[in-house]
């Protein structure tokens, strides 16, 4: 299942986290499933009109290769290249009237689309 992605802005050095309030939701959805102990996929596919968009999706295990990182309890598994754009972003979950998703704070984006779903590096 794919989560809700709200993109873009800044902050932390090396590595990803998740806000306190992002682990949270993440943990209420792994309960949810019944997939408690799963991890985390976080990653960059190429698409859209700025040429990346991000995604994330629940996995047992991780791949060859894959960093893996904890936060807040929740564990986030990155493929290397993916790593190379997501180096230093916490990833938040955030509320409105618009409507709710998790928000990229990613230091290494130079240029993200109009619609808010790609972005450049």
């Amino acid at each position: 299942m794919d989560l809700p992605i709200i993109n873009q802005s800044s902050q932390v050095r090396n590595g990803i986290s998740l806000s306190a309030h992002a682990a949270q939701k993440v943990l209420e959805l792994l309960e949810q499933r019944g997939t408690q102990g799963h991890g985390l996929r976080v990653g960059v596919r190429g698409g859209g009109c700025s040429g990346n968009s991000y995604f994330m999706e629940f996995c047992e295990a991780e791949a060859p290769g894959d960093e893996v990182y904890e936060s807040h309890g929740v564990k986030l598994v990155i493929d290397t290249k993916s790593m190379t754009l997501l180096s230093g972003t916490e990833i938040d979950f955030v509320e409105g009237l618009m409507g709710s998703g998790f928000k990229f704070n990613n230091p290494n984006v130079r240029h993200s689309c109009s619609c808010g779903e790609s972005f450049s590096a």
